[in-house]
């Protein structure tokens, strides 16, 4: 019985080895799971990119540039925060969540994430307060 066993498990690794060689995962699809994991950061208000957009279903691989290699990639994210949050901790803070989840979901190795700071949301009620002042 036992080597029926170490049959079946040599059958199931060589078939999952053959399927690792033949699996691409396109750019868009990294993007996408990044998006995802940007939009769960508190701070984040959303991503920039020309123009400016809440997240939505369109909008998740946007402001984000993925680079994919055979074994790792690369991910740039263009952010806008919310004002008043600690920036340093908001990036720490994607660049965690986005390497953990691209990692976890296509097994590639994420090399880089870098986060570039496009903007700032400030609140209509305080951008009135600054104009107020200004007059």
């Amino acid at each position: 019985m036992e080597e029926g066993k170490n049959l079946v498990a040599e059958n199931k690794e060589e078939i999952i080895n053959e399927n690792d060689e033949s699996i691409k995962i396109a750019n868009d699809v990294v993007a996408s799971i990044a998006g995802v994991a940007v939009s769960e950061v508190p701070g984040v208000f959303g991503m920039a990119g020309g123009i400016t957009e809440i997240f939505g279903k369109k909008g998740l691989a946007k402001g984000i540039k993925v680079e994919v290699g055979e074994k790792d990639t690369k991910i740039d994210v263009n952010i806008i925060v919310e004002y008043g949050v600690r920036i340093p901790d908001v990036a720490f803070e994607i660049q965690n969540r986005v390497k953990k989840a691209v990692e976890t979901m296509t097994g590639l190795n994420v090399s880089s994430v870098n986060i570039h700071i496009q903007g700032i949301n400030i609140p209509e009620k305080r951008n009135e307060e600054a104009q107020d002042n200004q007059e």
